[in-house]
This record gives C-alpha cells, sequence and structure tokens, in this order.
C-alpha cells in the first residue's frame, strides 16, 4: 500500500501540515504606527539627535537597572564596540564559545585580538567557570558569554571569577531580550551587555544595537570610540520610535513564549526532535528562538539542513543553528583551549524554531507537533533518503 498523501512529506509532493506556510510575526501593529507618526508630526524622523533615541536609551536603562546605554546600527557592532569599551588591543586574548554567532569572533578578530576558543556545554552552548579559569593567560582581557536559543548561561559565577582576575566580561543579549537570570536582566551581568534589534529579533527596528554598563570608564571609551564630529555607528529616531512600544509589551510577550515552549516541550518529550534543556531554577529565559535536537535513530543517514527543510515545507518556521567555530575559521585565526566536542554536535545537528508561533495559540502550536511526527514517521521509512542525496 502505497503512502497516503497526508503521510507524504510536503518537500516530497504530499500535503503540508501548515499550508499556508511558516508563521510570520505580526508586523502590522497600531502602536508601532502610532509611534511612527508620533516621530514624524514631531519632526524627530530627519533629526540627528531627537527625542526617540533618548528617551530609549532612558528606557533600556530603567530595564536593565543600568546607568548608561549607548544605541548604534548593530548588535555585531554593539560587540566589537563593546571589546573596545572593555580596553582590548592587538595581541590580547579574549574567550568566546566554540558554538556561537559568527559575528563573535569576527568582532574579536577586528580589533586586532585573538579569539580563545572553549567548548560549549549541552545545557549551555556558553563556557562555564571553570573553562575560563583554566583556559586564562596573561594576555587574557576578556570573555564573551552569549545566551543563546532560549538557554541561559551560568553567568554569576563566570562574572565573579573574572572580576577578582581582571578580565572583562562582554555579555551578548541579542538573542534574550527581557530574560532574568538569579535576579537581574540578562545583559546586566557583564561589564557591559550587548544587544541586537535586527530584523527578527523579538525587539526589532530592522536593524540596530544597544551596549549597556554601569561602568563609567567603560561608558566612556565607548562615547570617544563612537564619537568621530558625529555618531560613527548611528541608531536612527525611527529605529529607536519603533522599539519603544515594543519595550512596553516585553515582559508580557515573553510570558506567552515561555508558556507556549512549556506547552511544546511536554508534548516532545519522548519524541525524535526533543527541545533543548532550557529550564533553570535561576533563570527566567526569553525565547527568540528554542532549540531543538534530533535524538533519534530515524535520522540516520540524514543531515540537520534536510531536516530543517522537511520541516519548513510543512510549514514550520525551522532552520539550522550556527556552525561551529572550526566549520566557520581556518585554525590559525583562534587559539583552541578545548577539544571542542560538544560544540561541534551542536554545530551538525542544532535546530531553531523562530519566536512567531509562540505567541499564537494552541492550535498553531499542535502543528509544529504534528509536523515533527510526520517527518520523523517518513525518515524512518526511508522516504527523505533521496532528498538528501540530491
Amino acid at each position: 500500500m502505497g503512502t497516503r498523501n497526508n503521510d507524504r512529506p510536503a518537500i516530497l509532493g504530499g500535503r503540508p501540515v501548515r499550508p499556508g506556510g511558516p508563521l510570520l510575526r505580526l508586523a502590522n501593529r497600531p502602536e508601532i504606527l502610532a509611534a511612527l507618526e508620533h516621530a514624524y508630526r514631531d519632526g524627530d524622523w530627519h533629526r540627528y539627535h531627537g527625542h526617540g533615541t533618548e528617551r530609549l536609551r532612558e528606557a533600556l536603562a530603567v530595564y536593565h537597572n543600568v546607568t548608561d546605554v549607548e544605541l548604534c546600527c548593530s548588535g555585531t557592532a554593539a560587540l566589537e564596540i563593546a571589546l573596545k569599551g572593555v580596553n582590548v588591543k592587538p595581541g590580547y586574548e579574549v574567550l568566546v564559545s566554540g558554538y556561537d554567532f559568527k559575528g563573535v569572533v569576527s568582532s574579536v578578530l577586528a580589533v586586532g585580538a585573538v579569539p580563545v576558543v572553549v567548548d560549549s556545554q549541552l545545557d549551555t552552548p556558553a563556557f562555564v567557570q571553570s573553562q575560563l579559569e583554566r583556559s586564562s593567560s596573561p594576555k587574557m582581557r576578556a570573555a564573551i558569554v552569549s545566551h543563546l536559543h532560549g538557554m541561559t548561561a551560568a553567568i554569576r559565577p563566570i562574572v565573579e571569577w573574572a572580576h577578582q582576575n581582571g578580565v572583562a566580561i562582554v555579555e551578548d543579549a541579542c538573542q534574550t531580550h527581557g530574560a532574568m537570570i538569579d535576579g537581574k536582566r540578562a545583559g546586566a551581568w557583564g561589564d557591559v551587555g550587548v544587544l541586537s534589534f535586527g530584523g527578527s529579533k523579538l525587539l526589532t527596528a530592522g536593524r540596530g544595537g544597544a551596549l549597556l554598563t554601569s561602568d563609567p570608564r567603560i561608558a566612556q571609551r565607548i562615547r570617544l570610540h563612537c564619537e568621530r564630529g558625529n555618531h560613527a555607528f548611528p541608531m536612527s529616531e525611527l529605529q529607536a520610535a519603533v522599539l519603544l512600544p515594543q519595550l512596553e509589551s516585553l515582559d508580557a510577550d515573553n510570558r506567552k513564549r515561555l508558556a507556549s515552549v512549556e506547552w511544546l516541550t511536554k508534548r516532545l518529550r519522548g519524541s525524535p526532535v526533543l527541545p533543548v534543556d532550557w529550564e533553570r531554577l535561576d533563570a527566567s529565559p526569553a525565547f527568540y528562538k528554542l532549540g531543538l535536537m534530533p535524538t533519534d535513530d530515524c535520522w540516520s543517514g540524514l543531515n540537520r539542513e534536510i531536516i530543517a527543510a522537511a520541516l519548513r515545507a510543512e510549514g514550520v518556521a525551522i532552520d539550522e543553528g550556527f556552525k561551529s567555530v572550526p566549520e566557520l575559521f581556518a585554525r590559525s585565526r583562534f587559539r583552541q583551549a578545548d577539544s571542542l566536542i560538544v560544540a561541534e554536535l551542536l554545530g551538525k545537528w542544532m535546530l531553531v524554531l523562530h519566536h512567531p508561533v509562540l505567541l499564537a495559540d494552541e492550535e498553531e502550536l499542535s502543528l509544529v507537533v504534528r509536523a515533527v511526527q510526520k517527518i520523523a514517521a517518513a525518515a524512518a521509512r526511508g522516504e527523505l533518503a533521496g532528498v538528501a542525496s540530491a
């Protein structure tokens, strides 16, 4: 008996679980339109320095309980500026995780420093305090700690050891707007925190970024680096205008996303694709993306690119995660301080579910579960083998 059309993967011509394609974020929000109209009426839309950027600085400072906020053009630019802010100079070393956004290592290289790469952890792609301690050297001046895919780093012991040993912490909170860790906002733990407002982020202006600090020396270095007769890496007034109403609803949206992840985690438990271990007693996470790992023999002979493509064809907004540092950079460009076994595993298999579906109802969430079950069953029957070899 042939496979029914409902069971046949959409990537092979079957009927998709969600025929309309992946759920997109709600872009036409009245409060964002109102903010843009206000910037137009107020004249801020054309100003170098208007009210919107100043209000956003103040709002982010209050929200994160920091004294200084610098706005800029992107989260990637913010990383490089942050390294300048903590006085990283050419030849110094900066600790990074073996599984992270490519821009992290690129930013270290951009300031002339040497990335020191350590392995990731299965319950958080970030490193832990003991790895920082083992890998430190007289040349090490900073470490970049990233919170990824709903998993928060165990940052308190990292910060405590770093401060005792003269290592600055740059906290990359680009994926975790609004997350709480041990009573503090993500981004407020480091000597300097970094946010991104790129087009897919929880808080978005299409582009944009911010730096958070309560150290006046770092704030001054950041200002000196950015000011060159005018701001060299600016955020526009229109970008600031649209971010303000999103910040006001961020906590409520994060609570809804967390409830959705809890729902999915419960229903995917025991399935061939498992959510990452995001649950921590000391943290309330924020889900820009939910990490998912294929964990069953049914995926033998396939790869994550094929699995992601098959799930996207079913109408689920899933993509491959990052590649590991050794896959992205020549070995001559970094110092390897660990085996990188976990980082390379994550770089080959991590999948990420995008956040718009996490604000939807249970009917939409159930389509994600059905799509996973459908594609896993097809993989077990060997139907995706032809796709894998294409």
